[in-house]
């Protein structure tokens, strides 16, 4: 686990005191930058040493082929993988002639920065070669916020003892090697050397160069610019080939003197621009920067951050673990959405190449509620992608001889890319969580243009498929039968209550949309028959129940399932250690499945029937996954267990940085990043939106004296301000002078003339806290 000692807390930075080589890997996704369409790993300047090196662009991709060890029909046959594109990031430097390299010679200080009020991360470090020349580096780098195409670094050399000669290669370099990502031959294949070099050129003080990839035939462009900036004498040349273009600056430096070359990178890629097109594009983007400045361009990268900060900072008081944290989990929700502009945000974000660089129903169901809340064009963005792989996604369920859509569990494109079916295809429920997510933007933002545009369309076909997968029985009770809920450890089973309510708010959300837009719909073929099958379906979804129990069965017969040794089988993840043979048929559970159903649709759930749920399912959640952590934090704390709704807070949130699953070399969680933001304002400041107002009830743990968010709803900006006594709602401002809003069940009007504040109703709990399985409690605070 990364320490402390590593990375002390600091409120609004990730301050990186010493380099210990054995955690680039982590430290690589952890110092990623990215504006949502331009991603960069935290590679050092010079490449080396590294863990994995990491240029992406959102959306481009290689196809590779998806390894069966027996086909069977309408399995998909491609695969989708991010490409690590050409790296702009590389800034090597020599030293009269020995290349600074912090393997060699001696490192007498070593600090990164990640400032994230100003996007920058920073670097410095004082280096005395083999031969005895002492010199001071500072390097800043940003991904522009500002400029979708842009990024910069600032790199600065200082002598400090003696005279010494600097020389700087500024470089392009496309197909880096880099680690294996599959075992499977064939797909190692074609993700080596994945780009083909278009054509290439360069100037005086910059270069660009375009490839293409192989199977998939996507274009790209990378460019570069150089000013420099030094006293007397200084060489500068530029060098051009198919995957390598370099910059060279030589000079000397007197001790006390600087050279200071600033960076400016462009990158674009397209499917159907020409060569030129894309050349003169990435050469706009980089004149447009060189036009701005590097100043220019960080003033404008502070003030993005001031106006985003002003509508999404979360304040706790008495934590500053997930203080930090929680900052740097919207940060990173932040860069991996800002400019995505109508691509994906994958699960890893742009900061490494776990899960092939995919996108999955995590995006729709963690992390767009906090772009929703707190920069709502960015999660509209979001869902015109979905929107705009709809024919796709019809496609998908006519080769599945089903109606509608089906929208793919797993795909950087909009094609299905999920080799495996139990926890793929079954897993339906990615339809209503889409179908979820333009519900829940059209609430909160109270902007209906959306569905007019785009997400009606989607409504329907999502309903369309949920009543062809569907059944009615003898006895008029509608079943799903062979999905698979969120929880991947119990497959292909009846009824799961997440999937069933789900697809319930699917069709009633559906249902309503067409009476809303009544010609748009006739024109879908929508009939009143039509949208009164969905309400029958929705109204007879069969929710399983144990009464003997008395608590919901995660699936049909779930609660008689044969109980999991905890007593032997311990090894997590228990996927890596027990066959799935074992797995699906035992009452053992990946990730809260019934309890996330208890958060998104807190309406079908009495207080009482919470309670016994979280007791029962919280023996048998093993955490495998990132996700759980996040939503047990959240329903704990409803149910009044806040000091382990902390302890899951925690662990949520530190996730990365602390390395709890020992993945973040592969990138960041992005769903767990945005569950710590549900963690802390929907778990400890109470929000719910699942019956179309805005709900608030804030409880605090004892570890956290106060708590402060910001919203936004329907054009209002409202900051919640939660102690252990009392709440104040201050309106800040809006369309209309009052706000209406439900504090504790109980309706209250806020006004935007003075705060409102009220007392706390403690929840007291109706149960002992849980017990979880051996060797699975939450990561408590006082152990780190």
């Amino acid at each position: 686990m990364i320490t402390d000692d590593v990375f002390p807390i600091e409120p609004w930075r990730i301050h990186e005191t010493r380099l210990d080589v054995d955690l680039l890997s982590q430290s690589e996704s952890i110092f990623a930058l990215s504006n949502g369409h331009i991603g960069l790993r935290g590679n050092l300047d010079e490449g080396e040493p590294h863990g994995t090196p990491g240029t992406y662009l959102n959306g481009f991709y290689e196809t590779r082929p998806l390894p069966y060890a027996e086909g069977g029909f309408s399995y998909p046959e491609d695969g989708q993988s991010v490409v690590n594109v050409t790296n702009g990031k590389l800034v090597r430097l020599l030293v009269d002639d020995e290349p600074f390299d912090v393997r060699y010679g001696q490192v007498a200080q070593h600090e990164r920065i990640l400032d994230m009020r100003a996007g920058t991360l920073v670097r410095e470090a004082v280096w005395t070669s083999p031969a005895g020349k002492s010199i001071r580096v500072r390097s800043t780098r940003m991904v522009s916020l500002s400029h979708r195409g842009v990024a910069a670094i600032e790199y600065v050399v200082e002598a400090l003892d003696d005279f010494v000669r600097v020389t700087v290669q500024s470089e392009l370099v496309a197909n880096e090697d880099e680690p294996e990502r599959s075992g499977d031959p064939r797909v190692a294949a074609m993700l080596k050397n994945p780009l083909e070099s278009v054509c290439h050129e360069n100037t005086e003080t910059g270069a660009l160069l375009l490839h293409r990839t192989k199977a998939s035939g996507l274009m790209m462009a990378a460019g570069m610019e150089h000013d420099v900036d030094v006293p007397g004498r200084v060489e500068v040349h530029t060098e051009a080939g198919q995957d390598l273009a370099r910059t060279t600056v030589i000079c000397g430096l007197r001790p006390g003197q600087k050279l200071r070359v600033v960076k400016y990178l462009g990158y674009g890629w397209s499917s159907l621009r020409s060569r030129p097109a894309l050349r003169d594009q990435v050469a706009a983007a980089i004149a447009g920067a060189r036009y701005t400045g590097w100043d220019g361009l960080l003033e404008e990268q502070r003030l993005y951050l001031d106006e985003f900060w002003d509508s999404a900072d979360v304040e706790v008081d008495g934590d500053p673990d997930c203080q930090q944290a929680v900052r740097f989990a919207l940060f990173h929700v932040l860069q991996a959405s800002a400019r995505a502009e109508r691509r994906a945000i994958p699960g890893k974000g742009l900061t490494g190449s776990g899960y092939d660089g995919h996108a999955f129903w995590d995006t729709e169901g963690f992390v767009l509620p906090v772009l929703t809340y707190t920069m709502p064009h960015a999660a509209a963005d979001a869902l015109r992608w979905r929107a705009s792989t709809l024919d796709m996604a019809r496609s998908r369920a006519a080769e599945l001889d089903l109606a509608g859509a089906s929208f793919p569990w797993r795909t950087i494109h909009g094609e299905e890319c999920s080799a495996y079916w139990p926890a793929g295809t079954a897993a339906w429920h990615v339809n209503a969580d889409i179908a979820m997510a333009f519900e829940r933007y059209r609430i909160v933002t109270g902007d209906d243009s959306l569905e007019t545009e785009c997400g009606l369309a989607v409504l329907v076909e999502t309903a369309r498929l949920w009543l062809s997968l569907g059944h009615h029985d003898r006895h008029g009770v509608w079943h799903l039968d062979g999905v698979t809920g969120p929880d991947e450890y119990t497959a292909i089973v009846r009824d799961n209550v997440f999937t069933n309510l789900m697809a319930a708010h699917n069709l009633i959300t559906a249902a309503d949309a067409c009476v809303r837009h009544p010609e748009a719909a006739r024109s879908m073929g929508v009939s009143t028959e039509e949208m009164a099958a969905w309400r029958d379906a929705a109204a007879a979804a069969n929710i399983p129940y144990d009464e003997e129990l008395g608590v919901h069965q995660q699936c049909e017969g779930f609660t008689t399932r044969r109980e999991w040794n905890f007593t032997t089988n311990t090894a997590y993840p228990l996927l890596i250690h027990e066959p799935y043979v074992r797995l699906y048929p035992a009452q053992v559970i990946k990730q809260a499945d019934l309890v996330l159903a208890m958060h998104w649709q807190s309406h079908a759930f009495t207080p009482e029937q919470m309670a016994r749920n979280i007791d029962y399912y919280e023996r048998r959640t093993t955490r495998d996954s990132s996700l759980s952590a996040c939503t047990q934090a959240v329903m704990c704390a409803a149910v009044g267990h806040l000091e382990l709704a902390h302890d899951y807070a925690y662990e949520a949130a530190l996730i990365d940085l602390r390395d709890l699953h020992k993945n973040t070399r592969d990138g960041l969680h992005m769903a767990s990043l945005g569950g710590a933001w549900a963690a802390l304002v929907a778990g400890f400041g109470g929000l719910r939106d699942d019956e179309g107002v805005l709900a608030l009830d804030p409880q605090l743990p004892d570890g956290i004296t106060r708590m402060r968010f910001r919203l936004r709803w329907r054009n209002f900006r409202l900051t919640v301000t939660a102690t252990h006594d009392e709440v104040t709602y201050t309106l800040r401002d809006g369309p209309d002078a009052e706000l209406s809003i439900i504090h504790a069940g109980e309706r209250m009007k806020l006004t935007t003339s003075s705060p409102t504040t009220v007392r706390v109703r403690r929840r007291k709990p109706m149960l002992a806290p849980p017990k979880q399985p051996p060797g699975r409690e939450p990561l408590r605070r006082h152990l780190t």
